[in-house]
């Protein structure tokens, strides 16, 4: 199978197929050549294998379904694309179906108890993968997420996940995946050491080497990172280990701390001058004319829209809740696509 999508990097750019992402573009005097505008979409292969909470993501119009869930998903890919989105975001074990939630009750796992990835979760994701290639696309895939990751055994379980899951994008021999280990790390809930700030790295590391020379492209293997909880900078030894730094926007109050987190990452002794990236933020103000979105992107850095239903909003709202519209017609999805197709000049 031809590889059409190679994710590379270059300096603090990516790179699409060896050319910078959006290149020569600027707007309103800002340098949107080689930033990768994403989103979260984190729910494109979500299941909840516990029976009890599992009607609790039934469709208006029908029973839960994973696969109708993959099947929409990859219907949309197309439109958010011709918009100018580069990336998503998606996750082995999702992220919160309710947006933000206190208790996680229902399992959501690509990974069985002792770390085996499950076929079927792996087929939705190959799908998804496969068609974010052929869209030029690249694909953030997160391995844990706070909440779910109690449903590994123990570390040796996590480690067996975080193995298969790199030997499965390496098997898949595309070179558009970059690897986040989890979401979050520093969330108080996680129960494993080794998915937490003191020692995640270990598992940066471990794909890193594990992938070495296994994949197509300039670097050869996967380019890996993971993320802080919002308005959190990561520890030297995730700067150290990274690719990219992944940063969060939830619970920063003003655009100017935005801007100050990317001039504090750029400021550590452990920056090597890797690309900055927003993959989650979930201010909306897009009219505004010092919003996240171009915050970010007047500090070179990459943003990514979290966007969640909020209250008893239509089920066209948000892309984190379940089950998910993955369209973009409502009022602030649109929004945001409106002000990604401008800043990218897709129209």
């Amino acid at each position: 199978m031809d590889v059409r999508t190679i994710v590379s990097i270059a300096g603090d750019d990516f790179l699409i197929n060896g050319r910078p992402t959006h290149e020569g573009r600027t707007f309103r005097g800002m340098r949107v050549e080689g930033l990768l505008l994403n989103s979260r979409m984190v729910q494109g292969v979500f299941d909840d294998l516990n029976p009890d909470t599992r009607s609790r993501w039934d469709y208006p119009d029908g029973p839960w379904d994973p696969e109708r869930n993959t099947r929409e998903f990859l219907a949309a890919m197309p439109t958010w694309r011709a918009c100018g989105l580069d990336a998503f975001t998606i996750n082995f074990q999702g992220g919160s179906p309710q947006g933000y939630s206190q208790g996680q009750p229902w399992h959501n796992s690509a990974f069985e108890a002792d770390g085996t990835l499950r076929p079927d979760y792996a087929s939705r994701m190959e799908r998804i993968v496969r068609r974010a290639d052929a869209l030029s696309m690249a694909v953030i895939l997160g391995l844990f997420y706070f909440g779910q990751d109690e449903r590994l055994a123990d570390e040796a379980a996590v480690v067996r996940a975080c193995d298969q899951a790199t030997d499965w994008v390496c098997h898949l021999g595309l070179a558009n995946v970059l690897i986040e280990v989890n979401n979050e790390c520093d969330v108080p809930l996680y129960e494993h050491e080794i998915l937490q700030p003191p020692r995640v790295h270990e598992l940066i590391e471990r794909v890193i080497r594990r992938s070495r020379g296994r994949v197509p492209g300039p670097a050869g293997r996967l380019l890996v990172s993971t993320s802080m909880a919002g308005n959190s900078i990561p520890p030297a030894s995730i700067v150290a280990g990274s690719d990219f730094v992944l940063l969060h926007g939830n619970g920063v109050s003003g655009a100017s701390r935005l801007a100050e987190m990317v001039d504090t990452v750029r400021s550590l002794g452990a920056y090597r001058g890797q690309p900055v990236v927003f993959n989650e933020d979930d201010h909306f103000d897009f009219a505004a004319p010092d919003n996240h979105f171009l915050t970010a992107v007047r500090a070179h850095a990459s943003w990514g829209l979290f966007d969640y239903r909020l209250g008893d909003e239509p089920f066209a709202a948000g892309f984190q809740c379940v089950p998910a519209d993955w369209g973009i017609e409502h009022p602030r999805k649109r929004a945001f696509f409106d002000l990604l197709a401008e800043v990218t000049g897709q129209r």
